[in-house]
């Protein structure tokens, strides 16, 4: 089955043609990255013009990468929610437009799931497994029990771990985007130096409104020419790791289930990629996508609208949504 993904959530503009959910024919990327770099973030609708401007193109992109026609896809997909409201709509109203003229289903997609079944791609990995997803507006682990079967359980009751990168980015002083370069500046520093707290939160909690005090407590200590930024990246990566891998393992060892995964925006982090592959020491079965499907991209979009697609008795009647 080919199945062809729109992601347009955010400040991507993206389409792709993937087979039966794992084999990727082609995903074709438009990111706005340098045009929001002077804002030090994200206008939406700054956001939701450039996918007007990128949609089509990079759709006849995908087409051509794939050396595919669109009446030989079997079904046209995008991301419906949860994401900036006008960027989904470009997207949404792209496949919409393509399901009905070449007579084909329309498939709506959850962005969070999307991530999840990113780890799908060029793998053989099949649940049930715990997913540790960490995004700018999520960090949730999830038991992933089938395909289209899925519990919650942990979730943030504040700052999402890619939010609190970037604020403490900022602090930092780190441009825009905050959350890579700070990984980048974490690499050069000693995680020792300082030592930040851990929340104390529930067992199906996690907080990191806290850890961002503190790191801007010891920011204020310093004169802005003498901040020590690679030690404070460091130590502040360290924390978040910590805590994240902590929080997998209580439950991968409660629920007895011996593969993890990790997905989201920040499983690009190079911090918490090499923290999960050290669990391998531990007997345990790791996966994390490539790190071009980590970041929002059409394939994981096509990948769960095959493994995992919003159910609806009409899909074409399918809105946009902001949050989850």
């Amino acid at each position: 089955m080919l199945i062809f993904g729109i992601e347009s959530s955010c400040d991507e503009t993206s389409a792709s043609v993937v087979r039966n959910g794992r084999e990727v024919l082609s995903n074709i990327i438009s990111s706005q990255i340098k045009i929001h770099e002077k804002f030090g973030g994200v206008v939406p609708e700054v956001a939701a013009r450039e996918h007007l401007n990128s949609i089509l193109p990079v759709i006849n992109e995908a087409f051509d990468k794939a050396s595919v026609k669109p009446d030989e896809i079997d079904a046209f997909s995008s991301t419906v929610g949860p994401g900036l409201v006008g960027c989904l709509l470009v997207g949404l109203n792209a496949a919409k437009t393509l399901s009905v003229v070449h007579n084909k289903p329309f498939i709506g997609v959850n962005h969070l799931n999307a991530h999840v079944c990113a780890n799908f791609i060029d793998t053989n990995l099949v649940p049930p497994f715990i997913c540790l997803l960490v995004s700018g507006g999520h960090t949730q682990i999830i038991f992933v029990k089938n395909y289209d079967k899925q519990e919650i359980l942990a979730q943030t009751t504040d700052d999402a771990v890619g939010e609190v990168y970037d604020k403490v980015a900022r602090l930092c002083s780190i441009p825009y985007p905050g959350g890579i370069l700070l990984d980048k500046s974490a690499q050069k520093g000693n995680p020792l130096v300082f030592n930040f707290p851990e929340a104390k939160v529930k067992e199906d909690e996690f907080s990191f409104s806290g850890l961002k005090t503190a790191v801007l407590r010891e920011v204020k200590k310093f004169k802005p020419d003498e901040l020590p930024i690679d030690d404070i990246a460091s130590s502040f990566q360290k924390r978040v790791a910590d805590t994240l891998i902590k929080k997998l393992i209580y439950f991968a060892k409660k629920l007895n289930v011996k593969t993890l995964a990790l997905a989201g925006g920040v499983a690009a982090n190079s911090e918490l990629r090499k923290r999960l592959e050290m669990l391998k020491e531990e007997g345990y079965q790791t996966y994390a996508p490539n790190l071009k499907y980590c970041t929002d991209n059409a394939a994981m979009v096509a990948s769960c609208a095959y493994f995992n697609p919003i159910k609806s008795q009409n899909s074409l009647l399918l809105e946009v949504f902001s949050r989850d």
